[in-house]
């Protein structure tokens, strides 16, 4: 008998979908008209043993027995799910073959590999297990998946970096949640301190951001600008670019502080003659943007409908799930295999059919088209977000379902459009010994940048995604306006100089989109130039499954609310990172614990490369802890159920 064990009951059913017929319905799993079962499992049925399991004495939060490292690690059933544990212990002894079935990641390929280790299935009989990988619930899609099984072997490397993931989690989270959450006891604060490998450096960020805000002294700046004619009457305007002498009377961003020294300049050019020194122009073309993976599209979404990430997260596996409209939705990765091109005609066809706004741009789609996401060198366990064969017309979607289909659709219909192309023109000039420059970006051709011209004038719409709206008038008449044709040497009139008198802006607060970007493009925040080095373009806080629980996460404990759209930090979040040593409060650490998870993953590192130097860290951290005080936090009155609460309820409060 075959056994297939999915993630979750979605998956099994879709699977038995494509097997064979008649099937029967059992609790907790579907019998085959062959005699094969599939079964599922419900996300994680297993979980990390709590500390009093290794030594009942720890069920007592004290310093002295910091730090916790278990001997031998222990999982234990969760309460919720142990009845479906109990159906697949039994399946499992019967199988004469397993067919793994988890999701196309790191945590899916866990989550059944635990299962199997915890019933202690034989070693002939693990190393004949099979994978199976499905990103498409639609039929057509489970049944190519069912005809290219792998070997589960080839997956092992997977599985440990999610072990290696799940029990840094517990022994940063268990060992400084308690540590901190006793310093706070000491100062009144009866309520739990929550420290995470991932959550805590996050809250950094938007701490220090805070700070950063709290203290900025803005700052008076000058630029100078040059009205141009030409000998043919036509006019642009050039920017002064400050010489390597005005360097005393800058700041290290190269803005002009001294506003005699601009003035000086206005005044000496002018009714100046303007030499051309330099004019260069190019031909230029820019792809298509990617597919979504799912950070992507969470940024994007909140950038024009301002939905949170938990929010887009949550519809996208109603899509993916529920309506089986797009592939698999937890992906980090924004390529596509290059054999699901020849899928592209039929997925187009459907969408032109549609009556949505999107039915337009499929039509004037072109199939044949292969833009650069067509790239299986880049695809690991997952592909990029993109909608199914399956049509949206006789579905009912909400406002969000339609909203987030809309934008995965777009971005996929957008592989089938040329390059955008454009004339990128630079004119250099000399004026009274001054150099000026302007530059000018003109539209040759649109290509796909049609599908996102639709909301141009409707500010709240698709447009915002695209790019961040500039409010300078300064700088928006420099970059939109037309440059005229010149020549080296040639001479044009500098009709007069203009001041232009600025300050220096404060940095913005985090937002949904912005912390969520800053998550996933973490090397900007690292200090330490070697990390920094380690760390590729996708390394990042968190994983894509993981990224939106976490900051709703710090919302829910109080560590961070909103203002609007603005994310502010909270006097107990400010408290707690400042108490906090700073490697902890920092990304750096992190990201290269990240970054080694993902070496794992890729047969790169071993297990004793995370988990070696982090048992050896969180001791010094838990040393740390008892010299720290926390003179800000507010006196919460001490509970009996409260504290109850507290200790029954560690594990929560000890994640990421």
């Amino acid at each position: 008998m075959k056994l297939y064990i999915a993630e979750k009951p979605s998956l099994g059913r879709a699977i038995a979908a494509a097997l064979p017929k008649p099937q029967k319905n059992h609790q907790g799993y579907i019998a085959l008209a062959n005699g094969d079962i599939v079964s599922w499992c419900i996300g994680h049925i297993l979980e990390q043993a709590n500390p009093e399991n290794y030594n009942p004495a720890f069920k007592k939060w004290q310093m002295a027995h910091l730090p916790i490292v278990p001997e031998q690690w222990q999982l234990k059933p969760k309460a919720q799910t142990r009845a479906q544990l109990t159906v697949l212990r039994t399946l499992v002894k019967q199988a004469d073959e397993i067919i793994h079935a988890g999701d196309p990641d790191r945590e899916g390929q866990l989550l059944v590999d635990e299962v199997i280790d915890f019933f202690k299935v034989s070693v002939k009989k693990k190393q004949n297990i099979k994978r199976l990988l499905i990103s498409d619930l639609n039929l057509p899609a489970v049944q190519r998946s069912l005809a290219n099984l792998q070997s589960n072997q080839l997956f092992m490397p997977l599985s440990i970096s999610a072990l290696a993931r799940s029990r840094a989690d517990w022994l940063y989270g268990i060992n400084l949640t308690r540590a901190y959450t006793l310093q706070g006891q000491k100062a009144g604060f009866n309520s739990v301190l929550s420290v995470g490998r991932v959550q805590t450096p996050i809250l950094g960020l938007v701490v220090r951001r805070q700070q950063e805000i709290d203290h900025f002294v803005a700052k008076d700046f000058y630029d100078v600008h040059a009205h141009l004619q030409t000998n043919s009457q036509e006019q642009f305007i050039a920017k002064w670019q400050p010489s390597e002498a005005c360097q005393p009377h800058m700041d290290e961003e190269g803005r002009v502080l001294n506003r005699a020294l601009a003035e000086n300049v206005v005044r000496r050019i002018d009714n100046q003659v303007a030499e051309i020194s330099s004019v260069d122009e190019q031909q230029k073309k820019q792809a298509a943007p990617l597919p979504y993976s799912l950070s992507s599209l969470q940024i994007d979404a909140a950038k024009i409908y301002a939905l949170n990430a938990k929010l887009v997260l949550d519809v996208c596996q109603a899509l993916y799930e529920k309506h089986k409209l797009i592939t698999y939705p937890r992906s980090d990765c924004r390529y596509l295999p290059k054999e699901h091109h020849a899928q592209a005609k039929d997925i187009i066809a459907m969408l032109a059919e549609a009556d949505e706004t999107y039915a337009k741009f499929a039509q004037a789609a072109d199939s044949s088209l292969k833009s650069k996401a067509w790239n299986s060198a880049k695809v690991t366990a997952h592909h990029a977000i993109i909608p199914t064969e399956k049509s949206a017309t006789k579905l009912s979607l909400n406002p969000f379902e339609k909203k987030i289909y809309f934008l995965i659709v777009r971005q996929y219909l957008a592989q089938f459009y040329p390059a955008y192309q454009y004339s990128q023109s630079r004119i250099e000039m000399l004026i009274a010994g001054g150099k000026f420059c302007a530059n000018a970006k003109t539209p040759i051709a649109q290509g796909w940048k049609v599908l996102f011209q639709r909301a141009k004038n409707k500010p709240d719409k698709v447009e915002q995604a695209s790019t961040e709206q500039n409010d300078d008038n300064f700088e928006q008449r420099l970059t939109q306006q037309s440059l005229p044709k010149l020549v080296k040497g040639e001479q044009i009139l500098c009709r007069h100089g203009e001041l232009i008198s600025r300050m220096t802006q404060a940095p913005k607060h985090f937002t949904d989109a912005s912390l969520l970007s800053a998550m996933t493009g973490i090397a900007r925040f690292v200090s330490d130039s070697e990390i920094k080095k380690l760390l590729r373009e996708n390394d990042g806080l968190g994983t894509e499954a993981t990224r939106a629980g976490i900051i709703d996460l710090l919302f829910k404990r109080d560590y961070l609310q909103r203002q609007g759209k603005n994310i502010h930090a909270t006097v107990v979040g400010t408290s707690l990172i400042n108490a906090l040593p700073i490697a902890a409060t920092m990304p750096d650490m992190t990201a290269h614990w990240e970054a080694t998870l993902t070496n794992i993953s890729e047969k790169k590192s071993r297990y004793e490369d995370l988990i070696t130097p982090l048992t050896s860290t969180i001791a010094q951290m838990v040393k740390q802890s008892e010299q720290q005080s926390f003179a800000q936090l507010p006196k919460v009155p001490f509970k009996r159920k409260s504290k109850a609460k507290k200790q029954s309820t560690w594990k929560k409060s000890a994640v990421k």
